[in-house]
């Protein structure tokens, strides 16, 4: 469990910056082959987000950590998640999430789906937003359940998202 302030702030250009700085310093550590994605809120022009960019690294083989982690770590992030199916290393400034996921984990089709939809959809981006807004006005104890309030409208606007695809 871990608090922090939860804040929104406007889409800013810089976050594709930081997100291009990321993804060479990964893909220095893992090789260019790696499939490596800007996903979340930052990576969606237009809408408010935390100021944390999240990135997908996606790996032939989740268990196989000595093919990914040590570089990572080399590379300067630290681990903060290990559950099954799912690492996540992040800065020490916790300003950006590596969350590592298995090829053909559908997780991560899903990740590509949101965000290609929102990058699209206006009317599903403003939903979006207005939710996380009236969110982030709570006290929440954890960030964990803060991203667990946002679950039925994301499921909602993914379920959009197929029909459409």
């Amino acid at each position: 469990m871990e608090k922090r302030d939860l804040v929104l702030e406007d889409h800013q250009a810089g976050w594709a910056e930081a997100f291009a700085s990321h993804e060479r310093r990964i893909r220095e550590a893992l090789g260019p082959t790696t499939q490596v994605e800007h996903i979340g809120s930052t990576s969606v022009p237009g809408l408010a987000a935390k100021p944390i960019i999240d990135i997908l690294v996606v790996v032939a083989d989740i268990t196989s950590e000595e093919d990914y982690l040590p570089q990572l770590l080399a590379a300067g992030y630290e681990l903060r998640v290990r559950e099954p199916g799912h690492r996540m290393v992040r800065t020490r400034a916790r300003d950006l999430h590596v969350h590592i996921l298995q090829a053909g984990d559908p997780a991560a089709d899903d990740y590509l789906l949101f965000r290609d939809h929102l990058r699209t959809h206006a009317d599903d981006r403003a939903l979006y937003e207005r939710t996380k807004r009236s969110l982030i006005a709570e006290d929440w104890v954890d960030m964990n359940e803060y991203a667990e309030a946002k679950t039925e409208v994301i499921t909602a606007i993914k379920a959009r998202a197929r029909r459409l695809a």
